[in-house]
């Protein structure tokens, strides 16, 4: 009997799928970092999201006896999550980010920046004004645009992408939070599509992974959209391009709100002259800079 049949016949509750999952994942390789960090949430999460049930399920229905068709749902996760690595959220078809549910395909990344705090803190202390327009570039699910959106209910937001797969999925997104009255999607190569355009507000979470880190990540990141990880050897390729358009975008005391990540080292020895407001992240996380449009004024004239 293989270990499907058995588990199958000796498993029935949603406990016992929460107990077993648990088991399976404290005795494998897997990464955890999109969504939990240890194997007890990853199987909760898992287990509940399988079955369409909310994570504050009472407990008091975990007793519940599953169908045959529930138990090889579950099952199937398992095996793929471990044995392929897949990231949970892709398997449940949702992450969650600042509170919200986002729907996530692998044409995007799953939703993680620590700009989040920031959108939390309304960019204080760094924005001057309300910010009436912004941007969300490298959108991906639109995660960090649409929290924007819901945080200054009076702003009106441009999320992009160059990805229209990623575009699609940030619209369904758009939709399940409604705020398509105040929320546009738009298909653009960094500015390209964007002629004319000002903001008070750029949040930019773009590719910028190096060559060294991606070579040596946990698999779990392989299996994200590589256009949206790497930038060239030192993955800074597309913050050099920003830097130098970024300025023509944003209104006299507008702001850009960029991350970089482990590629902030890098970046200072490319501009050793330019003031990056480094920010303090509240829930951990590094790379995240603020600049001004006269700095990036003095940037584009370098």
């Amino acid at each position: 009997m293989s270990k499907h049949q058995t588990a199958v016949r000796d498993l029935e509750s949603i406990q016992d799928f929460i107990r077993w999952t648990y088991s399976r994942f404290r005795r494998s390789d897997i990464f955890y970092g999109h969504g939990t960090d240890n194997p007890w949430d990853e199987a909760v999460q898992l287990v509940l999201g399988a079955l369409t049930l909310p994570l504050d399920f009472d407990k008091e229905f975990l007793d519940s006896r599953l169908t045959y068709n529930e138990k090889k749902h579950i099952l199937k996760l398992v095996d793929v999550r471990i044995n392929q690595r897949e990231p949970l959220p892709y398997l449940l078809g949702e992450a969650w980010f600042m509170g919200l549910p986002f729907k996530v395909t692998k044409d995007t990344l799953i939703p993680r920046s620590p700009i989040m705090a920031l959108i939390q803190n309304e960019f204080q202390p760094w924005l001057q004004q309300y910010p009436l327009n912004i941007l969300d570039m490298c959108t991906g699910s639109g995660c960090l645009g649409i929290a924007a959106a819901l945080t200054f209910e009076d702003s009106s937001v441009d999320i992009t992408d160059l990805s229209d797969a990623a575009l699609a999925v940030a619209q369904q997104n758009i939709t399940m939070h409604e705020v398509e009255d105040r929320v546009t999607a738009i298909q653009s190569d960094m500015f390209d599509g964007l002629s004319g355009k000002q903001y008070d507000l750029i949040i930019c979470n773009p590719p910028y992974v190096d060559a060294e880190d991606y070579e040596s990540a946990p698999e779990e990141f392989h299996n994200e959209p590589e256009l949206a990880l790497t930038s060239g050897v030192d993955g800074l390729d597309f913050t050099r391009k920003f830097l130098t358009q970024a300025g023509d975008y944003l209104h006299d005391n507008g702001i850009i709100v960029y991350e970089v990540g482990n590629s902030e080292v890098a970046l200072q020895e490319a501009y050793p002259d330019t003031p990056f407001m480094w920010v303090e992240l509240e829930n951990g996380g590094n790379g995240v800079f603020v600049l001004t449009k006269e700095e990036l004024k003095t940037l584009q004239q370098e």
